[in-house]
């Protein structure tokens, strides 16, 4: 032990511009991730995806960063513990964007096998995470600081996770050119999304996942540079810096979308209403919605619903536009389209046809009914009655 914490002693700490930067970019990681898992629907599956993907790199970032500083000889039972994390990565940018641009329910039980590889390799791995620091030590001088003396490693050692531990490189680039393709195949299937009706947002949820796969491909490429011209773990310090430029593009991607920066949150169509009609919350709005089935109603209107609230008709727009991201008939519809899952799937209503079902909860007609079943849920009333049975 004493001559595992001289040999610790040698390594140097530095601090300089290049940590400086990676540090900004574990800060920042936290702080979106953070922000994205506490603001973002749990039913929103996509967006929460993308912040578990955040997460998950800058957990690697914080281990360059430890690495490449020297500070992890502090925690050096942890040396190559985010391994299998790297192998997350391509998974969750490709599962975002496909929850995303199509719009199908993420479901563990039929995704399972894009986390194998992560979990096989992490198997594969867990000799040397059970190994005396000894061994962590050396591997980890090995790949940052070649010129420290080796501690003396423990006789009938099994160093059989070496086999695999040495092809990780090109496991990793592997993993990125499948979920590349994949990628791509959805991202050019979804082009047609460019040309969807014009909305206050400032980009479309297409140009905003093709930005993330730039972003993710760009990534993948430097790495495969710095994998051809540097042996070892010595490149690495490299590709944190190109992380932490994808952390702070990413940052402003999410940032730029709030509406703080729309001029209608300091002065909207909406202002011009007398402040006593101000008074009815989302949740008057929905309390009077759920205990009426007003939704069931085939001729629900804004101007009734208002009438029955004794509120401006306006306001109570302004109120459903402003909290919720969708206008009066899309509102509405959500309601119904819930109600109609549930009956899709109800034996009671067994007997009842797909059309008669729409009926039921209020549309008027079979088209209106498919139309906004695949806007809400992203597949058609047939489409989802087979994926569940």
């Amino acid at each position: 032990m004493e001559n595992l914490q001289h040999i610790l002693d040698q390594i140097p700490i530095r601090h300089d511009t290049i940590s400086q930067l990676m540090l900004l970019g574990v800060f920042q990681g936290i702080f979106i991730s953070i922000i994205i898992l506490i603001k973002s629907p749990k039913n929103i599956i996509p967006i929460r995806l993308l912040g578990l993907f955040i997460i998950v790199f800058t957990l690697v970032l914080l281990d360059n960063y430890l690495c490449y500083t020297g500070l992890m000889k502090y925690y050096i039972n942890f040396n190559d513990s985010t391994e299998p994390l790297v192998l997350l990565w391509a998974p969750l940018v490709y599962l975002f964007i496909y929850g995303v641009l199509k719009k199908r329910e993420f479901r563990f039980k039929n995704h399972w096998y894009h986390f194998l590889l992560p979990f096989l390799y992490f198997v594969t791995q867990i000799g040397y995470y059970f190994h005396p620091k000894s061994v962590k030590l050396t591997a980890y001088l090995s790949a940052y600081f070649p010129q420290v003396e080796r501690p003396n490693l423990p006789d009938g050692l099994s160093f059989y996770y070496d086999v695999i531990k040495g092809e990780f490189r090109w496991i990793i680039l592997l993993s990125f050119l499948l979920y590349i393709i994949l990628s791509l195949r959805i991202i050019a299937q979804s082009s047609n999304q460019r040309k969807e009706t014009k909305r206050k947002k400032f980009i479309t949820k297409y140009d905003f996942t093709k930005n993330i796969f730039v972003l993710f491909f760009v990534l993948i490429l430097i790495i495969l540079a710095i994998f051809l011209n540097f042996e070892n773990d010595l490149g690495d310090h490299y590709i944190a810096l190109v992380q932490t430029l994808v952390i702070f593009a990413i940052g402003f991607m999410i940032f730029s979308e709030s509406r703080f920066f729309e001029k209608s949150w300091l002065a909207d169509k909406y202002e011009t209403l007398k402040t006593e009609d101000k008074h009815v919350s989302i949740g008057d709005i929905k309390h009077f919605i759920d205990n009426e089935n007003y939704y069931l109603k085939k001729n629900a209107s804004l101007k009734e619903l208002s009438e029955r609230l004794n509120a401006n008709p306006n306001y109570i727009s302004k109120t459903i536009n402003l909290k919720t991201d969708m206008n009066f008939n899309e509102f509405i519809n959500l309601y119904r389209i819930q109600l109609s899952k549930k009956r899709l799937l109800d034996e009671d209503f067994k007997h009842l046809t797909i059309e008669a079902i729409g009926n039921s909860v209020g549309f008027k007609s079979k088209s209106a009914f498919y139309n906004a079943f695949k806007r809400h849920a992203g597949l058609t009333p047939t489409a989802f009655v087979k994926n569940h049975h």
